[in-house]
């Protein structure tokens, strides 16, 4: 049997009142929740934390899959191709669920089509981060040694589509000056590098590096935040820093095959956002700068569509496709 063929059964055998008890019954096994990076990114560290309360709450384990790759596509594809019963499911992104679909072309899945919504389920500024050999004491220092530097700066992304994709093409549209972008297969590779003095600069989740910015291997010159981040007072916001055009928060959120049903939907949105709005879960996301936040199915559809159009305007503008 192919694999529509297998998904379309299972969407009938979950229909009318056989999907309301199958909903009502979720979960009695483990679920699967793909995360479409590699371990040690702030991805897999917030996932993880929703995982182990999601076990804790019902009983039922909840295994993360790092599936990186393609910017978030390999994991994509693997969810879009799922049965559609609730034991598959992805910590979907700003990346994979919204910039690609205007950076890359033949992308092998549709955003909108392929995939059911369940709930947002955090968002983050960035930091903007840098070796801590680099001379550059503030934003104004790196411009200007991307303007006297041959060849400009090398920045880091966590991929093609990623936040800090987007985030270092305003950030060199504003600036007017030579830098190049250098994706990676995740933030965990990118931070390496830039460790290393590989690659210049990196916006990221201050989860991403607060390890290392703690024990003094990176700096930070700014946060992308409105304003000053909790964990982080003495770090200025790009706009105080003259940049207020280098704005966009990343937003994480669940979400499964097309074809569940939407009781099935609703019961699995309950237990993610309980997971999620747990005390501890909100306290330790807050410590690396990261907003816990919850959704139904249609809000966050809604917000998938709308940055799918932002965005489109955005690269356009930017002219940052195939940067």
């Amino acid at each position: 049997m192919s694999v529509r063929s297998t998904r379309f059964a299972a969407a009938v055998l979950l229909s009318g009142s056989a999907a309301l008890a199958f909903a009502q019954a979720y979960p009695n096994r483990a679920v699967t929740m793909i995360v479409p990076f590699p371990p040690g990114a702030s991805s897999d560290s917030m996932t993880r934390l929703v995982a182990q309360k999601f076990t804790e709450n019902t009983g039922q384990n909840m295994v993360v899959d790092n599936r990186p790759g393609g910017g978030g596509a390999t994991g994509a594809v693997a969810t879009k191709n799922a049965t559609p019963d609730g034991y598959t499911l992805m910590m979907i992104n700003l990346g994979s669920h919204a910039a690609n679909t205007v950076l890359v072309d033949k992308l092998p899945y549709d955003p909108i089509r392929d995939f059911k919504p369940v709930s947002q389920t955090w968002v983050f500024p960035s930091v903007l981060a840098i070796p801590a050999g680099s001379p550059a004491k503030s934003v104004a220092d790196l411009v200007a040694l991307a303007k006297s530097k041959p060849g400009g700066l090398n920045y880091a992304s966590q991929g093609v589509g990623s936040g800090g994709h987007i985030l270092g093409a305003m950030f060199k549209s504003s600036t007017g000056a030579p830098m190049v972008h250098v994706p990676f297969k995740g933030a965990a590779p990118a931070v390496v590098d830039l460790m290393a003095g590989r690659v210049d600069y990196l916006f990221s989740a201050y989860a991403s590096v607060s390890a290392q910015v703690k024990d003094g291997r990176l700096r930070l010159l700014a946060t992308t935040a409105s304003s000053r981040l909790g964990p982080l007072p003495e770090v200025p916001t790009m706009a105080e820093a003259g940049f207020r055009d280098v704005d966009l928060d990343t937003w994480f959120g669940v979400a499964g095959p097309v074809g569940m049903p939407d009781a099935l939907v609703q019961r699995m949105q309950i237990e993610i956002e309980k997971s999620v709005r747990s005390p501890d879960v909100v306290a330790k996301m807050a410590d690396q700068g990261v907003q816990a936040v919850s959704s139904s199915s249609a809000a966050f559809g809604a917000l998938i569509a709308r940055d799918i159009e932002r965005l489109r305007a955005l690269v356009k503008e930017l002219g940052a496709k195939g940067d």
